[in-house]
């Protein structure tokens, strides 16, 4: 039995850590700090250590076992794309059937997280799971793949509300939990993905060209960089729109002047729509939502 512990330490478990890009954090704080963003709005303040803690591990679990569910679908892709042709599902050295069981196994756990809330937040996190799962499939069918993944990676926005507002209400009530603002902030979010996923398929462009792949940057083509500022421009404005009334203070406007300082240092990484620039614009990508999540708890503090 030591050995066979010993053995997955030394073999399997680094691959598993870099199956969820464990050394990339930047993709589950792209999903976190809206996420905390909303839940500080919903709580109109600090929202308590435990639903803390269970939207921090469950945004780290659901992205872990998104990336799970994306290399499956993607392993034959991946392999013509020199970013992803050494990923260890599209390498061999994790097979299909391992990634989709290590997966599911996260998925388990997040979803024990989502029951230690309420049945409303519940009923809402099947809905999560069904976007996190299809994702992967949509640049096989849809020309701004970008969108449904704007919406898979800003579900943290509706859940924060149903946790928050759910706990008085029966399953049947979910809709009445999350109100019409929230989801107007689900729609500002997804803004800000499409500009910084739209930098992300900027960097495999010529590759996706190639294998017939969908992407937001290949759809949008030479009005590439004008969509992603844009789209930036349009996060910030609604960002602004839906909480000018509800923050006090200058913090909301301090966060956005930063975060709009933010996107024009993107501009000038992916203007000459260099592999390295637009790989690198996506990644600091996670400090405007850090950035505006902190306006949103200094408004409270």
């Amino acid at each position: 039995m030591s050995s066979l512990v010993s053995n997955f330490l030394i073999k399997k478990f680094p691959l598993y850590l870099a199956l969820i890009r464990w050394d990339r954090p930047a993709g589950w704080l792209l999903l976190l700090w809206p996420s905390l963003s909303a839940l500080w709005i919903a709580k109109e303040g600090y929202p308590g250590l435990h639903l803390l803690l269970v939207f921090v591990i469950g945004t780290i679990l659901m992205r872990s076992a998104g990336c799970c569910i994306n290399d499956v679908a993607d392993k034959d892709f991946d392999k013509h794309v020199k970013r992803t042709a050494n990923r260890p599902v599209t390498s061999g050295k994790v097979s299909a059937n391992e990634a989709l069981i290590f997966g599911g196994v996260l998925v388990l756990a997040a979803f024990l997280l989502v029951l230690s809330t309420n049945l409303v937040c519940v009923t809402w996190s099947f809905a999560a799971v069904f976007l996190s799962v299809t994702y992967p499939y949509a640049k096989r069918f849809v020309s701004m793949p970008q969108a449904v993944l704007g919406v898979a990676f800003s579900f943290g926005i509706p859940m924060a509300f149903a946790a928050v507002n759910g706990q008085n209400l029966s399953w049947f009530d979910f809709l009445d939990a999350v109100p019409l603002f929230a989801w107007g902030l689900l729609i500002s979010n997804l803004f800000w993905v499409l500009a910084y996923d739209t930098e992300y398929a900027m960097v495999d462009r010529d590759d996706d060209l190639r294998i017939g792949i969908k992407t937001s940057a290949i759809t949008l083509a030479e009005y590439d960089v004008a969509f992603v500022m844009f789209f930036y421009v349009l996060y910030f404005v609604s960002w602004w729109f839906l909480l000018e009334s509800k923050l006090a203070g200058i913090w909301l406007s301090i966060s956005l002047v930063l975060a709009f300082a933010q996107s024009v240092g993107h501009y000038l990484l992916i203007r000459k729509r260099e592999r390295h620039g637009c790989f690198l614009a996506f990644r600091l990508n996670h400090w405007i939502g850090a950035t505006l999540f902190i306006g949103v708890v200094m408004s409270y503090s």
